[in-house]
């Protein structure tokens, strides 16, 4: 006879340690983010007595809300151009030596930092600067007699204004994505433009930019949907002085008589779907641009 060993008994599987960590980003990510999300889709099909409707949706199309997603769209474009351009010069000063190279370890603390700083802090820090009685604007006037909204049409409660304002986290964000794809580049590519004969704008011109155009286009629908999903800072800096999407959000939902709650609700979906198709549109590209740089 063969002695057989007795069968050890299963031992019940027990979760990794290491998943623990995560149960804290994964209850605020619900918390914060999905459950909310969810709400604010369904909302945008109920009427307030929670039955199913469309004309929420169709009412998104009526008074001045057409307009206040024009405007919106345009001052999202126009602070993406401009942080582009603008932290694109930055990041290739600094990567390609045009500049110190002490300079790029305050640079890119500075744009971690910038690239999430909004909300009321900037609001006030724009308002200090270029208000009414702020620094730059009685500087110019009591220095050289220049008013910025009479001499120069400037008002920090404007499109421009508002621009301005959102180029302070989006020209870090440019640099901060851009960075990595500009140092992406390889020498021997541009060592190999130089030996046929090419000049630093044919290289640019032929070679880099067409490597860099889709992580340049994707970092712009990043940048799109950051400034038209930014609603703190514009609510804090411009209240009611300029109709854009979160203004007349924030008028549905803040509680009024007159509001409409699921209105409000249907004006946060169609932002939601906006910014939804720009992060979709960066994945897309970013990963198609990562092809390239491997």
């Amino acid at each position: 006879m063969t002695d057989t060993a007795p069968a050890r008994p299963a031992r019940p599987r027990r979760l990794p340690l290491t998943w623990v960590g995560l149960a804290p980003f994964a209850i605020f990510a619900l918390l914060f983010l999905i459950l909310p999300t969810m709400n604010i889709v369904i909302g945008a099909f109920q009427t307030r007595d929670g039955s199913f409707t469309l004309q929420n949706l169709r009412d998104l199309g009526t008074g001045t809300i057409p307009s206040s997603y024009w405007i919106s769209v345009k001052i999202s474009l126009a602070s993406s151009l401009l942080g582009c351009l603008i932290g694109f010069g930055m990041a290739a000063a600094v990567t390609f030596g045009a500049v110190p190279r002490f300079i790029r370890g305050p640079l890119m603390t500075f744009s971690g930092v910038a690239s999430n700083f909004a909300g009321v802090p900037l609001a006030f820090a724009f308002l200090a600067t270029f208000g009414p009685v702020g620094l730059i604007t009685l500087f110019l006037k009591n220095n050289f007699g220049i008013v910025l909204q009479r001499d120069l049409g400037f008002s920090i409660l404007s499109f421009w204004g508002l621009t301005v304002t959102y180029l302070f986290f989006q020209i870090p964000l440019m640099i901060l994505i851009i960075t990595p794809a500009l140092e992406g580049l390889k020498k021997e590519w541009r060592e190999a433009a130089s030996v046929l004969g090419a000049t630093s704008l044919q290289y640019w011109r032929m070679v880099a930019l067409p490597i860099l155009f889709p992580s340049l286009l994707g970092t712009f629908a990043l940048l799109f949907a950051n400034a038209f999903g930014a609603v703190a800072t514009a609510i804090a800096l411009t209240g009611s002085a300029l109709n854009i999407v979160p203004i007349q959000l924030f008028a549905q939902i803040r509680g009024d008589v007159l509001g409409n709650p699921n209105l409000g609700y249907a004006l946060a979906f169609g932002m939601i779907v906006v910014t939804g198709i720009a992060n979709v549109l960066y994945i897309w590209l970013r990963i198609r641009a990562e092809r390239w740089l491997k």
